[in-house]
């Protein structure tokens, strides 16, 4: 392709996905295909001979957009979002243009420089004290593995990577039932063994049992453990459930323990204070998470993971070979001694663009609406006769149940057919969990396109496919 070449095809995709935009909401949320379908569209081999631009062009549009879950659509309302903002897409492809491997300052130093800022330009909009900095991290799931590699170092006196964890003291670290599956991944990964995570029981409302979690860390000194770190969790990916962040950290103080908070989803909402309720005591952690490419709007992959006291990170990650070192500059910082990766991508340009096209204002109108609309749509299907609110709305994530009176058969199964028959219809787009032993259907709004009207579509698709289900007069 030469750069006449380059040029029009740029456009053509611009124009593309300007179009793909303006049409999304007309398109079904969830791909429409069944497991097989999209491969049976691609070659088994690779061309030997160039194929031109028309021709892959055309078999992206006639393969790949109907094939895929449209996640920018303004009725997806499983899992959590990850959203694209026009404007931070923008600076994706610029980032991309000009390819830069940002694994050290002098590789890169304007995305290193400008990382800088936009962290501490994030701090100050989630009003965490000074004293915080860190890093972009691709993923919450590695901002947490490089938290439970810290705190294995510490508790080791920062022999592990050396000496390895052979004949050591087996350390502990400890989380609530609720929290994610990241943190399992991180301690096997860490070579310290899912065993070795203590999960503490929730109380009613899904937050870790304080009293059982001292208790269990007594019980393991006592048993030769050596307790290392603790994750908080605010906002769980299941239903909200959300730990008492103060409190905790008070504990971790007092017990010598590492302390990352997990506020993967939840920490978007924390840039407007009414919602800071919610992690009340969180400037004593040590590590925190939130992904921007969650509910704020920045693309795959942009997590923030902040740091009190960045020096631990970096003994605990960097390695410094003669070929990585940088000579003859002073005050400089290789954000690769920071994460796991040594290869990093240029992650700060999408949140400049997005804080200066959106502004905090624009932000916090967004986060704000999706809280009233999913507390709005929860008020409306409690009245519903046929539906319970089995976890109340944390933020823009609540969880309910179809329960048609009298009904009785298996009313998890009931409740599993529903899910499936609201994303065959694809108008809007919903994933179940377990809560408290039960089969749920969750609701998170959280797309960065959504309109009020978007909810009330989802009210009238739930209600509508649920009692088209017509379940058996037999189980009634």
């Amino acid at each position: 392709m030469d750069k006449s070449e380059f040029r029009k095809w740029s456009h053509r995709a611009s124009d593309w996905t300007a179009d793909y935009n303006d049409t999304l909401s007309q398109r079904p949320v969830r791909a429409q295909v069944k497991p097989g379908d999209i491969g049976k569209l691609i070659e088994a081999a690779p061309p030997d001979t160039a194929h031109d631009m028309e021709t892959i062009f055309a078999d992206f549009e006639r393969i790949i957009p109907d094939g895929m879950t449209h996640w920018q659509h303004p009725r997806f309302f499983a899992y959590f979002p990850s959203n694209a903002a026009p404007a931070a897409v923008i600076a994706e492809q610029l980032a991309t243009a000009i390819g830069a491997q940002c694994m050290l300052w002098q590789t890169s130093p304007a995305a290193t420089e400008l990382e800088v800022k936009m962290i501490d330009w994030l701090r100050q909009a989630l009003g965490l004290p000074e004293g915080f900095s860190g890093t972009f991290q691709d993923t919450a799931s590695s901002a947490t593995l490089c938290a439970v590699l810290t705190m294995r170092e510490r508790a080791m006196d920062w022999t592990g990577n050396k000496k390895g964890l052979f004949g050591q003291q087996p350390l502990r670290v400890y989380a609530s039932k609720g929290t994610h599956s990241s943190i399992d991944k991180a301690m096997w990964v860490s070579g310290m063994g899912q065993d070795n995570l203590v999960h503490i029981p929730v109380d009613d409302n899904g937050a870790m049992d304080i009293g059982l979690l001292r208790a269990a860390i007594k019980a393991d000194r006592e048993a030769g453990y050596l307790p290392a770190g603790l994750v908080v969790c605010v906002g769980g990916t299941s239903v909200g459930a959300t730990d008492d962040v103060a409190a905790l950290c008070a504990l971790g103080r007092e017990e010598n323990l590492f302390i990352h908070v997990d506020a993967a989803w939840a920490g978007s909402a924390m840039i407007c204070p009414e919602f800071r309720y919610l992690w009340e005591g969180v400037e004593a952690a040590d590590s925190i998470v939130f992904n921007p490419h969650k509910w704020l709007g920045a693309p795959m992959e942009c997590s923030a993971h902040f740091v009190r006291e960045p020096e631990k990170l970096v003994k605990t990650l960097a390695i410094q070979p003669e070929y990585l070192k940088t000579y003859g500059k002073e005050g400089l910082v290789n954000f690769s001694e920071w994460s796991v990766q040594l290869g990093r991508r240029f992650r700060a340009l999408k949140i400049w663009f997005l804080l200066r096209a959106y502004g905090l204002d624009g932000l916090r109108s967004r986060i704000r609406n999706h809280v009233a609309w999913t507390r709005e749509l929860a008020q409306k299907l409690a009245a519903e006769p046929d539906f319970e609110i089995t976890s109340k709305p944390v933020l823009a994530l609540f969880s309910f149940r179809y329960t048609p009176p009298g009904y009785k058969g298996d009313l998890d199964a009931l409740n599993r057919d529903l899910v499936n028959a609201i994303n065959d219809d694809g108008r809007i787009y919903l994933t179940q969990t377990l809560h408290k032993g039960e089969q749920v259907i969750r609701f998170t709004a959280g797309p960065f396109e959504m309109e009020e009207e978007d909810a009330h579509i989802a009210f009238d698709a739930i209600c509508e496919i649920a009692r088209s289900l017509a379940p058996d007069k037999e189980a009634l």
